[in-house]
């Protein structure tokens, strides 16, 4: 039996922006996160303190969502780690494409054309799901083999 979630139009909480390692991020409350429809990455458009935004939410491990809350948005939201802001969410299809890490953007900057070309023919979606598994380790040698791909051509 296949259990359907109704994601309601938007979806309206207060979160607490903290600072984990250089990032500032917000957890969307458990009752929030319970509304979307997957408990891994959803892509949303929507507003913090009235400042739009389109972002991809974050799966946490315990079943909610995070996201990050970069300077710039920050900024305009007038918020900082600490502050409470104010959100509304929607769930949206378009996958926003998402910020390389510089050591993936110079290897795929350098690779040949057919991984270029592979690059840009996968999903945004996809594309997120690389760039979250580059940026799951710290470690310069892991993250290195992680790359190595786009250098020998798969």
């Amino acid at each position: 039996m296949t259990q359907s979630i109704t994601v309601p139009p938007s979806i309206r909480f207060d979160a607490t922006l903290s600072t984990i390692d250089t990032s500032t991020v917000l957890r969307l409350p458990d009752t929030s996160s319970s509304h979307l429809p997957s408990r891994g990455q959803v892509a949303v458009r929507g507003t913090i303190n009235g400042v739009e935004f389109v972002t991809v939410l974050e799966p946490d491990g315990n079943r909610g969502h995070w996201m990050r809350v970069d300077d710039t948005l920050q900024q305009a939201a007038g918020n900082s780690a600490g502050d409470t802001a104010t959100l509304a969410v929607e769930v949206t299809q378009d996958w926003p494409e998402p910020a390389l890490p510089q050591d993936l953007a110079t290897a795929l900057a350098a690779a040949l054309p057919k991984i270029q070309d592979l690059w840009d023919e996968i999903t945004p979606m996809a594309r997120w799901e690389w760039v979250r598994w580059v940026n799951a380790t710290k470690n310069p040698d892991t993250r290195e083999r992680r790359g190595r791909p786009c250098r020998e051509g798969w």
